[in-house]
């Protein structure tokens, strides 16, 4: 088995995304079943537990990452600042990541605004959000939910590795958007501050600043949605 360990530590830490159960079969040309993979994997998560990289499990397989600890010595290497994002497209994505899935007018009766649909098509093409039906109420409005582009990204298995609602200090969307601040916290990207009054945009570019107008108070629309 030690030869094994070799192949599937040196394909985790060269591999340039997650790998699945399914790929690791295949290294083995399925000659290790799962329960042996998931063996070696236990084994190399406790040989590098002392290190400044981990084995972490994500939405799409296992991989190697730094250690949150690590972070603040590696930012040195890269001194420019990583994008920031509004606290509108943080709102935003912390609604649907906790209540998909939802359609554009249940995200705009929460937060009491329009939503440009610039925002949420940035979103899209950034793979953090896609639409995955429709509802069926007049119009067929469509239904927005997160992807695992989305968990990866933020270092997350699954949803339920999103900090709990009832832990948080406060309510409605700034609970929902402080959530998601948190658990993107030791991820490679870097959301807007917690801190910053709801609905307010902060300043500063981004790969998701809106270039359309601002947000205005949401008006009554034709595709009535259900509460979430």
């Amino acid at each position: 088995m030690a030869h094994a360990l070799r192949i599937l530590e040196t394909a985790l830490l060269c591999g340039q995304q997650a790998l699945s159960l399914r790929d690791m079969a295949t290294l083995f040309q399925d000659t290790l079943g799962e329960e042996e993979i998931r063996g070696l994997l236990a084994e190399l998560e406790a040989e590098w537990e002392a290190k400044g990289i981990e084995l972490v499990q994500v939405a799409t397989g296992w991989r190697f990452q730094s250690r949150p600890d690590m972070r603040e010595y590696l930012d040195r290497l890269h001194p420019e600042k990583p994008p920031r994002y509004t606290r509108a497209t943080l709102e935003t994505l912390a609604i649907i990541a906790y209540r998909q899935p939802v359609t554009r007018g249940d995200m705009e009766d929460i937060r009491g605004v329009t939503i440009n649909s610039l925002l949420l098509k940035q979103l899209e093409d950034r793979g953090w959000v896609e639409v995955i039906g429709h509802r069926e109420a007049p119009g067929r409005p469509a239904l927005f939910a997160t992807t695992k582009q989305f968990l990866d990204d933020l270092g997350l298995a699954s949803l339920g590795d999103l900090p709990p609602l009832e832990a948080m200090g406060h309510s409605n969307v700034e609970m929902l958007a402080d959530a998601v601040a948190s658990a993107s916290a030791n991820a490679e990207i870097l959301l807007a501050a917690p801190h910053a009054a709801a609905g307010e945009d902060l300043p500063g570019t981004s790969e998701l600043a809106l270039s359309a107008p601002d947000e205005s108070p949401a008006q009554d629309r034709a595709d009535p949605t259900s509460p979430v």
